[in-house]
């Protein structure tokens, strides 16, 4: 069974693998461990234990210096968040963890969606980003669908499954899957969701878990995902 803590292990790894793809760097304050993203410019802080100012300023000092305009702390539900009220940071929205066996989630069918690890569609950060690809082929695919009619991107996921990540054997993670407002209700989500799936699982993982958003959770829960937990977030403009 797939547990809230393995979930928020996977998030801080695929944040990870963004930050060494685009340039930036992971590093710890006061043992909370910090992801920079420069092609978003945002600093977070992934699932500390604890949240003290101690802990907090100096990162956002590096942030500032990096060129950070928003700094995000990702919580467990369950951790005190007082001290970032203090220091600015205001709640953000709430992480949905869901999880599903990948043999739920593999469908035929899946030809609208593709494969790549070039699209020359994209430009900055999404070009930037897409890097991760290309630097871990084995471990990390980005798909896309396409409106037949003119060739345009409708619709794009990425799916990730880390090596030796502690805890993380067979699990791997849906992300950043979005269907544009035009092009929703055609099966796009189910065929981009399907074909990410499917790479993942080729390449060992059998459970999957995604960050879902409430209304993401409508669509995830009927193509096998369950609902584990909710978390937290929190942001600072910098």
């Amino acid at each position: 069974m797939v547990t809230i803590a393995q979930c928020q292990r996977l998030h801080a790894a695929w944040f990870a693998a963004l930050a060494a793809a685009t340039g930036g760097k992971t590093f710890s304050t006061h043992g909370c461990t910090w992801v920079w993203l420069p092609a978003r410019r945002e600093l977070m802080m992934m699932f500390p234990e604890a949240v003290t100012a101690s802990a907090v300023r100096p990162a956002l000092a590096e942030g500032t210096r990096l060129g950070a305009t928003t700094a995000r702390v990702w919580l467990n539900g369950a951790v005190d968040a007082v001290d970032l009220g203090s220091l600015g940071f205001a709640p953000g929205w709430q992480p949905w963890w869901m999880a599903a066996p990948v043999s739920a989630v593999v469908r035929s069918g899946d030809d609208d969606a593709v494969l790549t690890d070039a699209v020359p569609d994209y430009w900055g950060p999404l070009e930037q980003e897409l890097r991760v690809v290309r630097s871990q082929p084995r471990h990390a695919w980005h798909a896309v669908t396409r409106d037949a009619g003119g060739g345009n991107i409708s619709g794009a996921a990425y799916s990730f499954h880390p090596a030796g990540v502690a805890g993380l054997s067979g699990l791997g993670g849906i992300h950043q899957l979005e269907v544009l407002p035009a092009y929703q209700r055609r099966g796009l989500a189910t065929a981009l969701l399907s074909t990410t799936a499917r790479a993942a699982s080729e390449a060992g993982a059998v459970h999957l878990a995604v960050n879902a958003t409430p209304h993401g959770y409508e669509f995830l829960s009927r193509r096998g995902f369950t609902l584990l937990g909710r978390g937290r977030t929190w942001s600072l403009d910098l």
